[in-house]
C-alpha cells in the first residue's frame, strides 16, 4: 500500500473567547475539521507555533490573541487504481458522505490476496475526492461475505466526525443473522475480545482483550436455528460472529467460527442442501443510523435482506411447519 503526504498549513489568531483554554482545546475549537486527538498529536510533534514559538505541551493554557501556526502533513492512501467495472449500491450521497449497500464476496479495502477489484478501488472510480481522506474516507469496515450498509467520508471534515461518533458510540449499527440452535429469548453479550491466541487470522474473547459489547433479539425461531436481530454498541473485528460463537450459537455458514452444518433431525434434502451450500456467515448490516456529519441532521437507511439469506430463511421456515409436531 502506498502511502503520500499531503501537505497542511493552518494560520490563524486566538479569538479572545477562548481565554484560558488549553492549547489543543483551542485549536480543535478554531480548526474544526481536524480531530482533537490529531490536533494533540501534532502538538506533541512539535509543528504547532505560537507565536512563532514551538510548542509541544497540549496541557498549555492561552489567553487570546496569539497567533497559530499548524505546518503539519497528513497520510493519505495512494496508488490505488480506480476501477469503474465494480458496481456500487448506492443508497445516499451527497458532497460530504456516501452509503453503500455492500455485496457478498466483496473486500472493502486491498489488503494480502485481494490487491484490487475492492468497494475502495470502487469508490475512486466513483468520487475521486476520497484519495486525498485518510484511508479513502472508509471510517469502519464489513467482512468480505458479510452484506449491508456502511458509510464512507468523501471529506476530511466529514471523516472527523464521522470517526468522532463512532468512538463515541454514536452511530446505530443493526444486522439481522442466523445462528445455529434455538435461543429462547434476547439478551447482551459482554465479553472483551482479542486476537486468537494461536489463530492469528481469528478474533476471540479474552479475558484481558478490548471491551465488547453486542446486544440481540429473536425475530424467528426454527427447529435448530434462529433468526437474530443484533445491535453493536462496540465495533471489534468479527464481533457479532464471535459473540454468537462463544454463545454456542455460531452463524449459519460461517467459515471461522461456525463448524460444520447442523441440519435438525429428520430434515428434508432441501433443508440438508441449502445448509451444506451456504458458504458465507448469514449476517447482513440491515440498518445504519448516525447524525450527518455537516448538518448535524439525524439520518437512517435500511437495506433489505440479500436473496440468499432470504431463501435461507424461507427453507428453514417451511422445515419448521413440515415438522411442527416435534418442537410445538
Amino acid at each position: 500500500m502506498a502511502i503520500a503526504q499531503q501537505k497542511i498549513h493552518l494560520q490563524a489568531q486566538v479569538p479572545d473567547a477562548l481565554y484560558g483554554k488549553r492549547l489543543d482545546q483551542a485549536l480543535a475549537e478554531m480548526f474544526p475539521d481536524y480531530s482533537r486527538s490529531r490536533i494533540k498529536d501534532w502538538i506533541l510533534a512539535q509543528q504547532v507555533t505560537v507565536n512563532g514559538v514551538v510548542m509541544d505541551k497540549p496541557r498549555e493554557k492561552l489567553i487570546g490573541g496569539e497567533a497559530i501556526e499548524i505546518q503539519t502533513e497528513l497520510a493519505v492512501q495512494s496508488g490505488h487504481e480506480a476501477q469503474d467495472n465494480i458496481k456500487l449500491d448506492i443508497v445516499f450521497e451527497d458532497e460530504h458522505i456516501l452509503v453503500i449497500n455492500k455485496p457478498t464476496d466483496l473486500v472493502v479495502h486491498p489488503g494480502a490476496g485481494n490487491s484490487d477489484g475492492t468497494v475502495l478501488n470502487a469508490l475512486l472510480a466513483h468520487a475521486p475526492e476520497v484519495a486525498s481522506v485518510p484511508r479513502a474516507g472508509i471510517v469502519h469496515r464489513l467482512d468480505k461475505d458479510t452484506t449491508g450498509l456502511m458509510v464512507v467520508a468523501k471529506t476530511v471534515p466529514a471523516q472527523t466526525y464521522l470517526v468522532e461518533q463512532l468512538q463515541a458510540r454514536e452511530i446505530s449499527r443493526e444486522y439481522e443473522a442466523v445462528v445455529c440452535g434455538t435461543m429462547v429469548a434476547g439478551g447482551t453479550v459482554d465479553a472483551p475480545m482479542g486476537r486468537h491466541p494461536t489463530k492469528r487470522t481469528s478474533m476471540a474473547v479474552r479475558e484481558y482483550g478490548k471491551p465488547a459489547v453486542t446486544h440481540y433479539r429473536v425475530m424467528e425461531k426454527f427447529r435448530a436455528h434462529t433468526h437474530l436481530r443484533l445491535k453493536l454498541e462496540t465495533g471489534r473485528t468479527h464481533q457479532i460472529r464471535v459473540h454468537m460463537s462463544h454463545l454456542r450459537h455460531p452463524l449459519v455458514g460461517d467459515p471461522l467460527y461456525g463448524g460444520r452444518p447442523r441440519p435438525p433431525r429428520a430434515a428434508g434434502e432441501e433443508l440438508v442442501n441449502m445448509l451444506r451450500n451456504f458458504k458465507r456467515q448469514a449476517l447482513h448490516a440491515a440498518q445504519l443510523e448516525l447524525a450527518h456529519p455537516i448538518t448535524s441532521e439525524w439520518m437512517s437507511w435500511k437495506a433489505p435482506l440479500p436473496q440468499d439469506m432470504v431463501d435461507l430463511l424461507a427453507v428453514l421456515r417451511a422445515d419448521s411447519k413440515e415438522n411442527a409436531q416435534d418442537w410445538d
